[in-house]
C-alpha cells in the first residue's frame, strides 16, 4: 500500500483524537453516523473538551456522517464504544453496525483496523465475520486487519495520544507492518507490537481489570478501617513508605472503561466454563461503593440537622472523573440520586458536564450551569476533584453556605476546617 486514506470511524473520546493526530500526516476523513456531532465538529466545538476549538478550525477538517463519501479510502479505523447492557453482557451492536457500514465499501487490499474494546477473540469471531460476509472478501487473501486498542485518558491533558504507548497487532505480517507503520507516524512514545490480535485485545482488556481489582481492594479497606475508626487515610499514607506497595485510593468507579471491561473478560472466560471470582468479586465491591457513601453522607447529615428533610444540599461534580464532561455510568450520579429520595431540596453543579440528558432522567433535581445566584446552603458536598474546585479553594464555595451548614467532601480536596466533614 504505497498511500494511505484513512477514514476513522466514530469521532467520540477515541476517535476524534485519532483523528486530529492522523490529519497531520495523511489524507483522513471522519464519519460519524451522529449528525450533531458532525454539525459541532465543523463548528469547532468538541463537547467532550479533548480537542481545541483552534485545531477544530481548519480548512483541512474533513467530516461526514454519509458512508458513501468514505468509499476511496483504504484504511478504516473503528473506534466506537463497546458499552454493556443492562444483564452486564457486552454490547457489541456500535462495532457490529460499524462493520456492516465498513463491510459494504471494502475493497481488495484495504486494511481494517479496530480500537474499540472487546473480550479475546470478538475482533476475527465477530467483526472480521461481518466484514467477509458483506463484502464478499476473504481475510488475507483480499484484504487486511488489524487491532490497536485505544488508551486514551479522558481529562488527562498530560498523557495525550501522542504520548502513550501504542499497543499494535495485525492479522498476519503484512498487516502489523502496516498497522504499526502507521501508528508510529502520530505516537512518538512508541509502538509495541504483538504477535497476534487476541493478545492485543487480551492486554487491552486487562488493563482496566487490573485496575477495577486494586482499587475494590482500596474501597474494601476503607470500609473496615470507618468501621473501626482508624484514619483510612493515613494508613495509606503508612502503607505507601514500602517500596513495591500499589499507591491506589478507594473511590467511586464508574465511566465507560474501568466499570465495564471487566464484564467483557469475565464473559469471555464463563463460556470457556471459568468462574471469573476474583473479577467479578472486585466489581461487585465497586458497584456496591456508592451505596456506602450514601449512608456515609446520610449519617453525617442526619447527625447534623434533626430536623433535615428540608434542608437543601448543593453536590459538586457529578462526571465519572476529574476534568471530564462525561456523565456516563457516573456513579456520583447514583449517590446524589439516592440521598434525593431522603432529602427534599437537591442541587448539583459541574462546571465540565452537560446537564441536557440529566434534566429529564433526574427530574427532581436541580441542575445548576451557574451556582453563582445560588441561596445559602446547608450541605456542601464535593463528590469530584475538578481542577477548577481545587484552584478556587475552599473559601471561594465556603460563601455559598448557610450560617450552621456543614461541607462534606469524598475526594479530600482540601485541608480541614471547621465544619468540614472528610469521608
Amino acid at each position: 500500500m504505497k498511500k494511505f486514506n484513512i477514514a476513522v470511524i466514530g469521532l467520540g473520546y477515541v476517535g476524534l483524537p485519532i483523528y486530529i493526530a492522523f490529519r497531520k500526516k495523511f489524507p483522513v476523513i471522519g464519519f460519524d453516523t451522529n449528525l450533531k456531532r458532525i454539525d459541532s465538529i465543523k463548528r469547532g466545538s468538541d463537547f467532550n473538551k479533548q480537542i481545541t476549538k483552534e485545531e477544530l478550525i481548519n480548512k483541512k477538517i474533513n467530516v461526514t456522517n454519509n458512508f458513501k463519501n468514505i468509499i476511496d479510502c483504504n484504511v478504516f479505523i473503528i473506534t466506537v464504544p463497546t458499552p454493556i447492557h443492562i444483564n452486564k453482557k457486552p454490547n457489541l451492536n456500535n462495532l457490529i453496525k460499524s462493520s456492516k457500514i465498513i463491510g459494504s465499501v471494502l475493497k481488495k487490499n484495504d486494511l481494517v483496523i479496530y480500537e474499540s474494546t472487546v473480550y479475546p477473540g470478538a475482533t476475527e469471531e465477530i467483526c472480521v465475520k461481518i466484514l467477509e460476509k458483506e463484502s464478499g472478501l476473504k481475510l488475507n487473501k483480499d484484504f487486511l486487519c488489524g487491532y490497536s486498542p485505544e488508551r486514551i485518558n479522558p481529562g488527562d491533558k498530560k498523557r495525550s495520544l501522542e504520548k502513550i504507548i501504542k499497543i499494535t497487532s495485525g492479522s498476519n505480517r503484512k498487516a502489523l507492518k502496516l498497522v504499526d507503520f502507521l501508528y508510529s507516524k502520530i505516537i512518538n512514545a512508541g509502538t509495541f507490537p504483538v504477535s497476534s490480535i487476541k493478545v492485543a485485545e487480551s492486554a487491552k482488556v486487562i488493563e482496566n481489570t487490573q485496575r477495577d481489582i486494586n482499587i475494590a481492594f482500596m474501597n474494601e479497606i476503607s470500609i473496615i478501617f470507618d468501621k473501626l475508626d482508624i484514619n483510612k487515610y493515613e494508613v495509606l499514607k503508612a502503607a505507601n513508605t514500602k517500596w513495591n506497595f500499589l499507591d491506589f485510593k478507594p473511590g467511586l468507579v464508574g465511566g465507560h472503561c474501568i466499570g465495564v471491561d471487566p464484564y467483557y473478560l469475565s464473559f469471555k472466560a464463563k463460556e470457556m466454563k471459568i468462574d471469573p471470582r476474583i473479577i467479578l468479586s472486585g466489581r461487585k465491591i465497586n458497584e456496591d461503593f456508592s451505596t456506602y457513601i450514601y449512608q456515609r453522607i446520610k449519617k453525617i447529615i442526619e447527625s447534623q440537622f434533626k430536623k433535615n428533610y428540608g434542608i437543601s444540599i448543593l453536590f459538586l461534580g457529578y462526571t465519572f472523573k476529574a476534568d471530564c464532561p462525561d456523565t456516563r455510568n457516573s456513579k456520583v450520579l447514583k449517590v446524589i440520586d439516592k440521598l434525593n429520595k431522603n432529602f427534599k431540596h437537591i442541587n448539583a453543579h459541574d462546571p465540565y458536564a452537560d446537564n441536557n440528558i440529566l434534566v429529564k432522567k433526574f427530574n427532581k433535581i436541580n441542575f445548576l450551569k451557574n451556582i453563582k445566584k445560588i441561596k445559602k446552603q446547608d450541605v456542601i458536598i464535593f463528590m469530584v476533584d475538578h481542577s477548577e474546585f481545587k484552584n478556587n479553594g475552599y473559601n471561594h464555595y465556603k460563601k455559598y453556605l448557610s450560617k450552621e451548614g456543614i461541607i462534606i467532601d469524598i475526594k479530600n480536596l482540601f485541608k480541614n476546617n471547621k465544619n468540614y466533614f472528610k469521608l
